[in-house]
């Protein structure tokens, strides 16, 4: 496990109390020795929920789970563990997950449905579900509005760091806060989240609605990222509605009353994505890549994560040289239209080549200065149209084979 902290992290903010909202962390011993490794969230009852899972087609039990529990639209209980991710468990993954949810339910006094329950560590073996239950009894005790940064900690697994994230927002004349956490280092291309991310609001909103908004900020935030292109079996972003601000009443669609609620909640998803992005294994570098003048959006996103995930770029970033011929190879390989002829690359906000050609009189210094700074940014103009995207990534070090290549030892 990672010990060093990454250069990029950032600093926890103040995490103030959230209305129907109580959370704490316990060490159940699960895989981690001297550390939390279990987590329960408690929400006021009838809290609303809505969540995005992964893309792989091999997920793990837990997100099996929620995705039925999600269908009534109303959660109690969150139970999180770190170290042992509950993935290719067969028979034995689901009744875990039924143990778990089952005793977090007696405590809760709620039905076992409105539990939702996610793991994330090491894939292919069995959860001892006995240790994590045996450990919820004095973990529900100890639960308090105070306890963001021990839920923070207690989901970490490679994380040097942990991930929160705080807005308001108004819905008509009333505040509202929206608070959430993540954890996540490597294995993170998301095709929908990061590893985990739980999200709760003080506010009243519906299933359908906050489903909605949801999917369409994780779309623009946290697939928009990636690490190393390998997405989690795991990937699980939830989010939950206390209903404890009084407000105007919200309709299941949702609408313009939430207008402002939408943008809050897709600056604190942006947020944790980027806090996932400065922790990826071994990172020393952030990188945001501008893509404009593809034929479509989708194609400006799709030539922006070819080239996230480029290693020949990453490295290139890493080793601080002002390679442009590799992101010009990314561009190509994506299989996305473009034109070397119409093609423009940029870095630092120096122009380096110009519709297919070097720029005349190009001076690499400027960009040498600017790979060797902490944040990099690379913009490509496609020069075929109006769509365009934004995507961010991490460079690739010897640190991410070190923790990768003893990740079970």
């Amino acid at each position: 496990m990672a010990t060093a902290v990454s250069p990029l992290a950032v600093a926890l903010p103040a995490l103030p109390p959230l209305a129907g909202v109580r959370l704490g962390a316990a060490a159940a011993g699960i895989r981690y020795q001297g550390r939390t490794d279990v987590v329960m969230i408690e929400v006021a009852p009838g809290s609303t929920a809505a969540g995005v899972f992964t893309s792989n087609k091999c997920p793990g039990a837990p997100v099996d789970w929620c995705r039925a529990a999600l269908k009534g639209g109303k959660a109690r209980m969150v139970v999180v563990n770190a170290g042992n991710a509950n993935v290719f468990t067969g028979k034995a993954g689901h009744d875990a997950c039924a143990a778990t949810a089952a005793a977090a339910a007696r405590l809760g006094d709620c039905s076992a449905k409105q539990v939702m329950v996610a793991s994330t560590g090491v894939i292919g073996e069995i959860l001892p579900h006995e240790k994590l239950t045996a450990a919820l009894p004095a973990l529900h005790a100890s639960l308090s509005e105070d306890n963001w940064e021990a839920a923070a900690r207690g989901i970490m697994t490679t994380d040097t760091f942990p991930k929160a994230s705080t807005r308001t927002a108004t819905i008509g004349d009333t505040e509202v806060r929206i608070t959430g956490i993540a954890k996540g280092s490597g294995m993170i291309a998301p095709d929908m989240a990061t590893m985990l991310c739980f999200i709760f609001t003080d506010a009243k909103i519906p299933a359908p609605a906050l489903q909605t908004l949801l999917s369409k900020g994780v779309n623009a935030t946290f697939n928009c990222t990636t690490v190393d292109s390998d997405t989690s079996t795991s990937d699980t972003v939830m989010l939950i509605a206390t209903g404890q601000a009084r407000h105007k009443r919200v309709p299941a669609e949702g609408g313009a009353m939430l207008k402002d609620f939408a943008r809050a909640l897709n600056e604190l998803l942006l947020d944790l994505a980027l806090q996932v992005i400065r922790d990826g294994e071994g990172a020393q570098k952030l990188v945001r890549i501008d893509v404009t003048g593809a034929k479509t959006a989708k194609s400006a996103k799709k030539i922006g994560m070819v080239v996230a995930n480029s290693p020949l770029v990453k490295t290139a970033i890493a080793g601080e040289d002002a390679n442009w011929g590799r992101i010009v190879m990314a561009v190509g390989k994506a299989g996305e239209p473009a034109d070397r002829d119409t093609l423009s690359i940029g870095v630092g906000g120096t122009w380096m080549a110009k519709d297919g050609g070097v720029v005349p009189g190009y001076d690499e210094t400027p960009v040498v200065a600017h790979m060797k700074g902490q944040e990099i940014d690379i913009a490509i103009d496609i020069g075929l149209g109006r769509g365009k995207a934004t995507v961010w990534t991490c460079d690739l070090t010897h640190g991410y084979i070190d923790i990768n290549g003893s990740y079970r030892s």
